[in-house]
């Protein structure tokens, strides 16, 4: 049979049309250079000698020899996790044992007054460039890009990246682990490349470029493409472990030819984000420590920070719930843990066991590229960064799950479902993230966590910074207040060399931030040289200067809008670091002072307009792509996974899939089609020679199940179902009926339920053939790869038309084969 594919259900024929290129020699212009005659110097900078023989003729290497960084610069390790607020790790006081960490900060310093953007992408991008995240076209995370010059998701030319200045001085330059700065419809085999680190200043990749991951069933790329996982979790697989072997094995191969070249590698190892997948020895050494509840942590907490001087004695304790009722999100509520009952208490408490045994055992992967650089003598002369991109996440919702997905797809999560994974939290059977009163708490002393930007609880984060060679002070605080947009200034003057005023031919944007190289040899209380920092994320807003805060009450993604109501509230946080003493009334000439900085720095970095809309709003925004929008779709066997980001999308929608399939073997089997995962998706198989269809709805069990009456044969078959959108459920999931069909005959139906966002951030994109990473169904393993025949093509409509007709043209041309 002929691989080409004609499929049934698209109006006309499928043609594959080859490219015919044309290649011509380009002819050099004879009168170009009169090769008689001497020459001396050229406009690309040769000073050398050129006569017509060589041997009268001078070479001059240094115009075609890359630059060198200079004599004795420093390498360059930072480590940025996600979703750590202050009171987490051990060298603030928290409670997860943290020992590289500690190793860092007891060689180093530890900054207490360090902030973010509140936001995993936007923080990401204000290290990628040094500027702020607006101007980087961040203003919110890939997925929730809008047309506007602030939050279109795409880095201008006129913020170019600092990795790339660092390559073109004589830095190699790696990045491990996280991207989460490629915009959504770019993640794809086909897709563009502009914006993938390799085009930004990086050497090597090897990571995800989505906001998250399956640590079990991660979605990797190397370089610039796609790439299977080296082996399974049963053999022993990590993504924090397989991280850190890439890592070390990168500066092994650069040592192995350019030991004296120094390196920038920019570690992000997707922990602590959701989900929290902690290998069971991790989790257990944290059992029964989070018994006593999060109210209670997070006292214990604050008098540890207290004692350790992270923050000032005098330092109050923010309300876990400071928002008013008709402001305050209802899923970022906390409540009170003497409230809960005993399974509650117990689930909550086993969600930060997991949580901690993640960031710890993610922290000794880290100490083991730690050592490789002591081993090797390069860790004395290595900046080490160590950091966290916004506060603890509150997407868990006040109950917490098992599927966070759930959260992305506005739906509740319930406890009678959670607490029948408690004994495998943290194992590939969840996508688990904790409740909010973690969040809060592991924020503390803060009011609120990530995603409130005009609160320290989403923005002051752990930073600590170790260089033996650079900086005398060992075991030291630093008080001064910066920000994200302040490492790139930082690191350039360790590193000796200046940011262009041009690059390639484009005028730069100024960095947004200043070096915070000078507290390497101030006081721990020195003034900070910072003056002013903006904030605003998710509808969210607030501005830091001169030791004042001014903040917006407003929740974000609440889709409240009416930001010109918005009640303002004002900290002297030099002061008052927890931001519980409100002093609007009492200074209201200062709180107009900081609005109208608020509204200037908005117009200088491109903030407005202010989006609050919500996460099922924002994630599905219609964004441009270079494909046509189209209603049907064919895709083939043996391709890569298509990211959700650019597949069909069958959200909300009546749909079909068809398969045009020849069965050679009386005993065939596998996954003609599937997306999403166990924890949301859909797969139509073949299992016990019956034809299945399932969905997968946010992992909820039991599977939506659709099986054959009657098995299959050796033949030729159009195998499909018909999805019938009938309505929308209380929280926006799709109900309807679903038919199966074995060429125009009906051999299952019943009713379904779709969900109303996507099946997943982690990725686990569509396939024909087999089911990549984490299968969607408990029916078939991954990767259950069709076997006993041949697949012709799988097409998916979402346009309407009926499924008879469809099937009788698929039926037409398959069998003219």
């Amino acid at each position: 049979m002929k691989r080409t594919l004609k499929i049934g259900f698209v109006s006309c024929l499928v043609l594959l049309c080859l490219a015919l290129c044309t290649y011509s020699c380009k002819q050099s212009d004879p009168d170009a250079q009169d090769i008689g005659q001497s020459s001396s110097a050229t406009d690309d900078g040769f000073k050398g000698k050129i006569e017509l023989d060589i041997r009268d003729s001078k070479s001059d290497w240094a115009a075609y020899t890359p630059k060198s960084a200079p004599k004795g610069a420093p390498n360059i390790l930072f480590v940025l996790y996600d979703d750590t607020g202050l009171g987490a790790w051990s060298p603030y006081g928290g409670r997860i044992n943290m020992p590289t960490l500690d190793r860092l900060a007891a060689n180093g310093l530890t900054y207490t007054q360090w902030h973010t953007t509140a936001l995993c992408s936007p923080t990401r991008s204000t290290i990628l460039t040094g500027r702020n995240h607006h101007l980087n076209g961040m203003a919110s995370i890939t997925e929730t890009a809008d047309g506007y010059p602030g939050s279109n998701g795409r880095v201008p030319d006129d913020c170019a990246p600092f990795a790339q200045i660092l390559r073109d001085n004589g830095w190699s330059t790696f990045w491990i682990g996280k991207n989460h700065n490629v915009p959504e419809q770019d993640i794809a085999p086909g897709g563009s490349r502009s914006e993938w680190p390799t085009q930004n200043g990086f050497d090597r990749f090897y990571g995800f470029l989505g906001g998250e991951t399956n640590n079990w069933y991660p979605d990797l790329v190397e370089d610039n493409h796609f790439i299977d996982q080296p082996y399974s979790p049963e053999e022993g697989y990590h993504l924090s472990k397989d991280l850190a072997d890439q890592a070390i094995k990168m500066l092994r191969d650069k040592n192995a030819t350019n030991p004296s070249k120094p390196f920038y590698m920019w570690f992000n190892p997707g922990a602590n984000h959701a989900p929290h997948h902690s290998p069971a020895a991790y989790t257990a050494k944290y059992k029964g420590k989070f018994d006593d509840g999060y109210d209670a942590y997070r006292h214990w907490v604050v008098k540890r920070m207290k004692e350790k001087g992270i923050i000032p004695e005098d330092t109050g304790m923010a309300d876990f719930n400071p928002l008013p009722e008709d402001v305050a999100n209802p899923g970022d509520y906390v409540r009170p843990w003497d409230e809960l009952n005993a399974d509650e208490k117990k689930l909550f408490s086993k969600m930060a066991e997991v949580y901690a045994g993640f960031s710890e055992y993610t922290d000794a992967q880290i100490g083991r590229i730690i050592d490789y650089l002591e081993e090797t003598g390069q860790l004395e002369n290595t900046i080490v960064l160590y950091a966290a991109d916004n506060g603890a996440s509150g997407e868990g919702s006040p109950n917490g799950s098992v599927n966070e997905n759930k959260f992305f797809n506005g739906y509740p999560d319930e406890l009678s479902e959670n607490m029948k994974y408690l004994d495998v939290l943290g194992s590939p059977d969840t996508y688990n993230h904790f409740p909010t009163g973690w969040a809060a708490a592991f924020s503390a002393p803060f009011k609120m966590f990530k995603r409130y930007s005009q609160y320290a609880g989403g923005t002051n984060d752990p930073l600590v910074i170790s260089w033996p060679k650079g900086i005398k002070a060992k075991g030291e605080l630093r008080h001064q207040y910066h920000h994200s947009v302040d490492i790139v200034p930082t690191l350039l003057e360790v590193c000796g060399i200046e940011f262009p005023e041009e690059y390639n031919g484009t005028k730069q944007t100024p960095l947004s931030g200043i070096s915070m190289a000078y507290t390497f040899d101030a006081a721990p209380n020195d003034p900070t040289h910072k003056e002013v920092q903006y904030y605003a994320m998710l509808g969210t807003r607030g501005i830091w200067k001169d030791g004042w805060k001014a903040a917006a009450v407003h929740a974000p993604i609440s889709g409240k809008g009416n930001f010109d109501k918005d009640q303002w509230e004002l900290y002297h946080v030099a002061e008052d670091r927890s931001e519980t003493n409100d002093l609007a009334e009492e200074n209201p000439e200062k709180l107009q002072e900081l609005i109208d900085e608020w509204f200037k720095q908005a117009e200088i970095n491109k903030v407005l307009p202010l989006d609050d809309r919500s996460a099922a709003e924002l994630l599905t925004i219609e964004r441009p792509s270079q494909e046509e929008k189209k209603d049907r779709y064919v895709y083939y066997p043996n391709t890569a996974p298509v990211p959700e980001g650019v597949a069909v999308n069958v959200r909300g929608r009546s749909y079909k899939i068809l398969a045009n399939v020849e069965i050679t073997d009386p005993n065939v089997e596998g996954v003609l089609f599937a997306h999403g995962s166990r924890f949301g998706g859909h797969s139509l198989f073949i299992k016990d020679k019956k034809l299945y269809y399932v969905y997968n709805f946010l992992g909820i069990k039991p599977e939506q199940v659709f099986t054959s009456s009657t098995t299959l044969k050796p033949g030729k078959y159009t195998l499909g179902m018909e999805f019938t959108h009938e309505k929308a459920g209380e929280n926006g999931e799709s109900l309807g009926n679903t038919k199966l069909y074995i060429n125009e005959d009906v051999v299952a139906e019943g009713a379904m339920r779709t969900q109303p966002a996507k099946f997943t951030l982690s990725g686990d994109g569509l396939c024909v053939g087999y089911d990549s990473g984490d299968n969607v169904s408990n029916l078939y393993e991954s990767p259950g790869e069709f076997e006993g025949g041949t697949i012709q093509g799988v097409g998916v409509t979402v346009e309407g038309t009926p499924y008879v007709n469809l099937e009788a043209e698929a039926k037409r041309i398959m069998m003219g084969q």
